[in-house]
């Protein structure tokens, strides 16, 4: 009887023990709301995916700036990133022409996604063929907290355009997106570290969805990671 209490007794020891050693291992793992804070204090409650105007989650964040918006459109236009038109009538039949037709519109709209509720503030793309179905594009939100220099934080989602085609989910016309969605990311940022004055910073584990799908149904895949990009001061 003593020999089972004592066995009883290590068994719950040892598990114990997995617990607290599990615990631990999340915890270093994943960045709480201070380590983002440190990075920037609107990075703790940005959130780590967009959404769609039906609330079905879109595509994740993968970049940020931290800087004004003068300073990120001239920060793009060196890279050679094009500020996309909004949705109109003449714009949406302009793509669905030129992408039939084959021709290339370097400024096409991007659909609206939502970060807090609000569709995002500038969106940026760079053709990647001479057709508008075939696209590098990003999309930034502002968020409202300010950090410590007064700097807004735009949290941005940075995917590629394959091809137009069906919405798995509504079955309405849209973009696909190439499930590699870091690829998309890392060209951006090389793009940006080629134009010089800014500093580069890497969070790890900020997003915990490695793999999912948008909110059009298309797979993804990631690290995980979140570049974090800021101009240095002169």
């Amino acid at each position: 009887m003593k020999r089972r209490t004592a066995i009883g007794y290590s068994l719950m020891l040892f598990a114990v023990a997995t617990l607290v050693v599990c615990s631990a291992v999340a915890h270093a793992a994943t960045p709480q709301a201070g380590d983002f804070a440190r990075q920037h204090p609107a990075l703790a409650s940005a959130g780590a995916r967009s959404f769609t105007s039906a609330g079905v989650l879109g595509d994740p964040l993968n970049i940020a700036f931290v800087g004004s918006e003068d300073e990120l459109l001239r920060l793009m236009a060196h890279a050679r990133w094009f500020p996309a038109d909004p949705i109109t009538f003449k714009s949406s039949l302009r793509i669905t022409v030129d992408s039939i037709a084959r021709r290339p519109y370097a400024d096409a709209p991007v659909s609206n996604l939502f970060v807090q509720g609000k569709k995002q503030d500038l969106a940026f793309e760079q053709p990647a063929a001479n057709n508008p179905s075939r696209r590098h594009h990003v999309r930034f939100w502002r968020m409202e907290t300010l950090d410590e220099q007064g700097q807004p934080l735009w949290a941005g989602a940075a995917t590629y355009d394959t091809r137009i085609g069906l919405s798995h989910v509504n079955r309405r016309i849209t973009h696909h997106i190439a499930a590699d969605v870091d690829s998309e990311r890392d060209k951006l940022v090389g793009d940006i570290q080629g134009v010089g004055g800014v500093s580069i910073s890497w969070i790890d584990n900020f997003q915990p969805d490695r793999n999912g799908r948008n909110g059009g149904g298309d797979p993804f895949h990631t690290d995980g990671r979140l570049a974090l990009i800021a101009i240095v001061a002169p």
